[in-house]
């Protein structure tokens, strides 16, 4: 009795389940696709028994769509004023990330607040002037035009959003204006007006493009409501439409936290998804509903979770993405970002299209180099550099101290952290482009003052966080300057290179020993830094008398050459000078500088090539104490934009020549 009591109890919520999903149908408005599919789907449902497993599986997918944001988004704030102060206030240094984001918000206002133009063609003087008179006092652009000729001789001058047009005029007629705009002027939207409506003509006008069919005598509310609700989306599209901009740069540079603040600023919804190590397709474009446990993926559901279909979308470490047996997730993203592509992104599971384009997507990378090209290709790269030594300091001064003694209970203790304190955390126990190791050592100093506070009751004052104080709280020194301690030696240099952690110094040793004429090459090098040895030792081979070395040194001979820290893997291409400038240091026995340090990729005629990363090269050169840079001449104009700080302390000299850095190192 009691499982018949169960059954008779389904069958009566399954139907008011369904009657419920159709009433939220009914009421909403749904693109003419998802509508047909929704329909389709619930007859379907009306006519298959609650019991069996297709209708639960049918009635949670039709929730599912009826669920989406279809045409529900959050109105911009286009506030420029108010987005300057809030990432001046949140942010400090990184000025031309800021300045790309103020562009970028600025060509969003401008889209917003932009006139809307409107071209009413009629031939009769009295309606052409009561259209124009009502459109005007609505506060639109509006001009006259008594005919087709005359309407695309305006139209050649002038683009319009949209042309009111009469569809019976003398020498061209409205179906044949709407043709020839239609075939020049894509962008431009028509409607046509005639008080000869019939329903093939509607649909012709239609079929060829136009958005509207209004008949005569004209109905004025009915036109001002038309022609604002085109506004209103094209001014819509225009706004969500842009570019997809990437944040490259070392960890720990603000990459995400901007992110979120230009959500706020706009006031629009922030959405984080992490990609990294994402190996299945189907986690970002869902599953077929043929499979058992089918379900969305995480950008149709995250779009779902936040109930708006513009939020402000990251995704997190796109650097990282995987690839395996189940997939490309990469090759999904490119339908994703393409602008072209996600107005009509189709979700596996959902099996209609979704708009995407009103989405801003924001992704975020440490070495955008390791992305493939075409997806590369579709985002705009905004570099993160690390910061100065300066920025770091009033960073820390400013953001990262007051937030770690409120977190950490010492808001009422006032503790309080001198610059050469943080000096000395920076300098001696963080080696890094970003913040977070200096965040954690101040947060470290702050456990150790609440731990003191909580042994010592009686004790009120906290001891002043001074170079002294750092040392005895946080320990030894974890760094050395690699420069100022170290002693000037026969064919070891400095070198300069690039990481997705930022800018870094590396030592090249070289050294020789009897043997068959090999060159040794260790430390974990990549293909490419092989090349640059390889290019080094035929350089130096062949200019050898220039050197005053003897050409035959290589006879009998092998040549070695090491980068320290074998367990990092090493590659690319601005290593070629250092090496070279290491082999004419241990063939003419002279000492190279360890304060002068050099970045720059070599031909084998030995000219010096264009290089980059040079600003967060320079900050690795300060960290370790670099008295002199050497630095390729092809990259003199990157100075330009640097500020002074970034070459605080260093002597910067060009070379053209490979030789011209033997010169300058070699004592």
């Amino acid at each position: 009795m009691g499982l018949f009591t169960k059954i008779e109890k389904k069958e009566i919520q399954a139907p008011d389940e369904l009657s419920g999903l159709k009433d939220r149908f009914e009421k909403g408005h749904f693109p003419e696709e998802v509508s047909r599919t929704l329909s389709k789907e619930m007859e379907r449902l009306e006519n298959t028994d609650p019991s069996v497993a297709e209708y639960s599986i049918g009635i949670h997918y039709v929730g599912y769509l009826l669920s989406l944001p279809w045409n529900r988004y959050t109105e911009d704030n286009l506030d420029m004023a108010r987005a300057e102060r809030v990432l001046n206030e949140k942010y400090y240094g990184l000025k031309h990330v800021k300045e790309r984001i103020l562009d970028f918000l600025a060509a969003r206002t401008l889209c917003s607040i932009e006139a809307f133009h409107v071209l009413v063609v009629e031939d009769e003087e009295i309606a052409r002037n009561n259209m124009e008179f009502v459109l005007k006092k609505a506060g639109y652009a509006v001009d006259t035009a008594v005919n087709g000729i005359k309407a695309l001789e305006k139209a050649k001058e002038k683009s319009y959003d949209l042309i009111l047009s009469d569809l019976k005029m003398e020498k061209m007629d409205g179906m044949q204006l709407l043709e020839t705009v239609k075939k020049r002027y894509p962008q431009t939207e028509i409607v046509l007006i005639t008080g000869y409506a019939t329903v093939s003509s509607a649909v012709d006008a239609m079929k060829k493009g136009a958005v509207h069919y209004l008949t005569k005598p004209i109905n004025l509310d009915e036109l001002r409501r038309i022609v604002a609700q085109i506004r209103d989306k094209k001014k819509y599209f225009q706004i969500a439409r842009g570019p997809i901009l990437c944040f490259d740069g070392p960890p720990g540079t603000g990459k995400t936290s901007i992110g979120k603040a230009i959500a706020d600023t706009l006031d629009r919804k922030f959405i984080r998804l992490s990609v990294a190590g994402m190996r299945d397709e189907a986690e970002l474009r869902g599953h077929r509903r043929t499979y058992v446990g089918a379900m969305a993926g995480r950008i149709i559901n995250e779009i779902r979770r936040v109930d708006v279909r513009n939020p402000v979308f990251m995704l997190d470490e796109i650097d990282k993405i995987g690839q395996d047996f189940r997939g490309d997730p990469a090759s999904v993203l490119l339908e994703i970002l393409d602008p072209e592509q996600n107005a009509h992104f189709v979700d596996h599971y959902l099996d209609v299209p979704f708009n995407l384009s009103a989405a801003m997507f924001i992704a975020t990378a440490n070495a955008v180099e390791n992305l493939p090209g075409p997806l590369r290709d579709r985002m705009e790269v905004i570099h993160f550099p690390g910061y100065t030594e300066k920025e770091k300091v009033r960073i820390a001064m400013d953001y990262l101290i007051p937030r770690q003694i409120r977190e950490h209970g010492l808001s009422w203790h006032s503790p309080r952290f001198t610059e050469e304190g943080i000096v000395r955390i920076i300098r001696d126990y963080t080696r890094e482009a970003g913040l977070r190791q200096l965040e954690r050592g101040v947060a470290g100093i702050c456990r150790k003052l609440a731990r003191m506070i909580l042994s010592s009751p009686k004790e009120t004052s906290l001891p002043q966080i001074d170079e002294r104080t750092v040392e005895r709280f946080m320990g030894p020194p974890v760094y050395k300057s690699e420069i100022a301690g170290a002693k000037n030696r026969i064919g070891v240099v400095t070198g300069l290179v690039w990481s997705e952690f930022g800018g870094e110094i590396v030592f090249v040793e070289a050294t020789r020993m009897k043997g068959t004429q090999q060159l040794i090459l260790t430390g974990s090098l990549g293909s490419i830094l092989k090349e640059s040895a390889q290019t080094a030792l035929s350089f130096v081979r062949s200019q050898a008398p220039s050197f005053a070395i003897d050409p035959d040194f290589f006879k009998d001979m092998d040549i070695h050459i090491h980068i320290p820290a074998g367990a990092t893997p090493k590659d690319g291409a601005s290593a070629g000078v250092t090496i070279a400038t290491a082999l004419i240091s241990l063939m003419t026995g002279r000492c190279a500088r360890r304060d002068v340090a050099m970045t720059g990729e070599m031909t084998l005629s030995g000219r010096v090539l264009r290089v980059g990363g040079i600003r967060q090269k320079l900050h690795a050169a300060q960290r370790a104490g670099v008295r002199r840079v050497l630095l390729p001449r092809r990259n003199e104009n990157d100075l330009k934009d640097l500020a002074s700080e970034d070459v605080e302390g260093l002597e910067i000299l060009f070379i053209e020549e490979a030789g011209e850095a033997a010169q300058f190192t070699l004592e």
